[in-house]
């Protein structure tokens, strides 16, 4: 397991997908100011606001991180204030901030149990990492991963809605590395086709019919497999405001999203909340949108929160 978590924790450093505070006391928390509920700040969505203003904010959810909580901290701004945190601390305080009445549970890596449920609420989890490997050795120590297995079989039964950045190596989800690489992001590889499991993809701004935004040179993308155009949202990462760069602060955008959701939908699935988001993605907000870069699209709060029901 030590092994396996140092492979880990190297290649998100390499990816550059690592860049924490929880109910299981294995988040490393920032020293600093703390964010107030409901501000909006610059780096975030108006949507979100206007999610707000519905009273949708997360209420009667779960969202577990799993991330590196223990070890190396960075400084970055969420809008208030520059702090030191761990890239746990981080993607945890984005997913907080938009979503401030979500209950938050974070695993660090060293974790060695299965990720349960929470019964009676909608589950999501925020994989904010990759697991990189190439031979059979390796796709079995994914197999045999106590937390992986439990968060792949959750996206499998659609017992849990799984949030995975989709990689920071600018190739397809289910592509390899490098040309002079045959490692592939296995976590990616297991969670296709899964039917409540979302990749998210890193677009350069919050984009409007009016100003389109573009996929970031770093971000990895849908591909040419339709299942994985499918299962692809991508969302404004503004890392000139925050200092966060990375599908890593991504994916907790769409957690986030994912949350306020549930506090509406409160009779939807895993499934349903994830389709309900990938369904409502907008095209017309990304320059030259082309599913096989940007999957489904620009993943739209006001449009999935729009009717009275999903089924």
């Amino acid at each position: 397991m030590l092994r396996r978590l140092s492979a880990v924790l190297a290649a998100c450093v390499m990816l550059g997908a690592c860049m924490g505070n929880g109910e299981d006391g294995l988040g490393l928390v920032g020293m600093g100011p703390t964010p107030q509920p409901g501000q909006l700040y610059t780096w975030m969505h108006p949507e979100i606001d206007e999610a707000w203003a519905e009273g949708y904010f997360g209420q009667g959810t779960h969202v577990t991180l799993v991330d590196r909580f223990i070890g190396s901290q960075f400084r970055a701004n969420l809008g208030y204030g520059e702090m030191e945190g761990t890239h746990g601390f981080w993607t945890s305080t984005q997913i907080s901030v938009i979503a401030p009445s979500a209950q938050i549970r974070e695993i660090d890596f060293s974790y060695r149990a299965a990720v349960d449920l929470v019964p009676n609420k909608l589950n999501v989890m925020n994989l904010s990492y990759s697991y990189p490997g190439s031979s059979s050795s390796d796709i079995q120590n994914l197999t045999s991963a106590v937390i992986e297995h439990s968060l792949i079989a959750h996206a499998h039964a659609g017992n849990a809605l799984i949030v995975k950045s989709a990689g920071n190596t600018s190739v397809a989800v289910d592509g390899v590395f490098g040309v002079n690489s045959n490692r592939k992001d296995l976590l990616n590889i297991a969670l296709i086709g899964a039917p409540s499991a979302i990749f998210v993809g890193a677009l350069d701004r919050h984009g409007t019919p009016d100003d389109p935004a573009s996929l970031t040179g770093y971000s990895s993308f849908a591909g040419s497999d339709p299942t994985v155009q499918n299962q692809f949202l991508s969302v404004g990462v503004l890392s000139e405001l925050t200092g966060l760069e990375g599908t890593s602060f991504a994916a907790p955008i769409v957690s986030g999203y994912a949350a306020i959701l549930g506090s509406k939908f409160t009779n939807a699935s895993p499934t349903q909340i994830a389709n309900q988001l990938l369904d409502t993605a907008r095209t017309d907000t990304i320059k030259s949108f082309d599913p096989a870069l940007h999957g489904r699209g620009e993943a739209s709060l006001s449009r999935a929160l729009a009717p009275a029901t999903i089924h």
